[in-house]
């Protein structure tokens, strides 16, 4: 395994712990959760520094994992719709940053965005199909709602911190 791939792999590591972690800031109360979006911030790091293959494995598994271990979020409906949407974050961040010849803070906005947008549709569609499966219903407005306007926190804190982040990390070393 060369030196770059071993990077990659404790860097990913590190990013599954803290999404293990930042959590833990909310207090587990889900209403801070939902607008914090603490789990939210270390995929969409690991897609950009680590690529879009380890961002969509940490994506995907992180939330499922979480709610084994801490039974938070709970396991169905939530778990699994968050993987989806989380898996899609690390993977878009990935695969739309490397497609950019020049790194720069564009480059990451367009990531970014992107991501986020697809992701938080990616999950109101398993959330339709999950709500549905347990007989739950499952509105647009409830989509709004969730993806959107209580999150409006937690998309402000990523679109100003996810670009500070890479930014200092690429200053520091030649990693992004």
């Amino acid at each position: 395994m060369n030196q770059n791939a071993i990077k990659k792999l404790v860097s990913a590591a590190m990013f599954f712990a803290l999404g293990l972690v930042l959590p833990f800031v909310t207090g587990h109360i889900p209403e801070i959760g939902n607008m914090l979006l603490p789990m939210h911030l270390p995929v969409l790091l690991c897609g950009f520094v680590c690529g879009w293959k380890y961002g969509l494995a940490i994506g995907a598994l992180l939330p499922i994992i979480r709610s084994l271990i801490f039974g938070m979020p709970p396991f169905f409906p939530n778990g699994v719709t968050m993987a989806f949407e989380l898996a899609t974050y690390g993977f878009l961040t990935g695969f739309l940053y490397m497609i950019f010849r020049k790194k720069n803070l564009t480059a990451i906005y367009i990531s970014l965005t992107t991501a986020m947008i697809a992701g938080r549709i990616v999950k109101g569609i398993a959330n339709a199909i999950c709500y549905g499966i347990a007989d739950k219903g499952y509105t647009f407005m409830m989509f709004i709602s969730g993806a959107f306007i209580e999150a409006v926190p937690g998309i402000i804190i990523q679109l100003i911190l996810i670009p500070l982040v890479l930014i200092a990390i690429k200053n520091s070393s030649n990693y992004v």
